[in-house]
């Protein structure tokens, strides 16, 4: 069998399966790997309620377990704390913006859209901050797209949540 920190490696480059040039790690979903009674414990946080990429994140860790020879271990879902974009390191906000999504804009405790102030979204592609919002939803629920009204290149936005 794995060593623990082996296992932890090997679970904690799973790529998202919708944004795949990040880790279910650097997402903040991965919460937590450990050994309890000899049964290895993963824990796994959804980015929101119904997420579709759950079940892959789970077949994706039972397949690693099975070729890392774990023969007992328990994936579970925590729900508490709620997940938050505050989890998501600062290296995946810099390669979602490679791969032409703007990162969450700040950290989720500010609360300024929820009284009407507009964001500002920075383009992923040159950078202006002259972007206007066209949907609050893109191809996931946590997505919203955006156009930028300078080199006119419509984008995703992830949402602060």
């Amino acid at each position: 069998m794995e060593s623990l920190e082996k296992i932890k490696k090997v679970i904690s480059e799973i790529p998202d399966p919708e944004i795949p040039v990040i880790t279910i790690q650097e997402l903040g979903v991965l919460r937590n790997i450990f050994y309890h009674k000899n049964i290895l414990k993963v824990i796994i946080t959804p980015t929101y309620s119904g997420c579709p990429a759950m079940d892959r994140f789970q077949k994706d860790i039972i397949e690693k377990l099975e070729l890392l020879k774990v023969k007992s271990y328990e994936i579970k879902m925590q729900f508490d704390p709620a997940w938050t974009t505050d989890w998501i390191t600062e290296e995946a906000k810099l390669k979602l913006r490679d791969y032409g999504i703007a990162p969450p804009a700040q950290k989720t405790k500010d609360k300024k859209i929820l009284l009407g102030n507009k964001q500002k979204i920075e383009c992923p592609r040159c950078k202006t901050k002259e972007t206007e919002l066209v949907s609050q939803f893109g191809s996931t629920a946590c997505k919203a797209m955006y156009r930028c009204t300078s080199c006119l290149e419509p984008f995703e936005y992830f949402k602060c949540l």
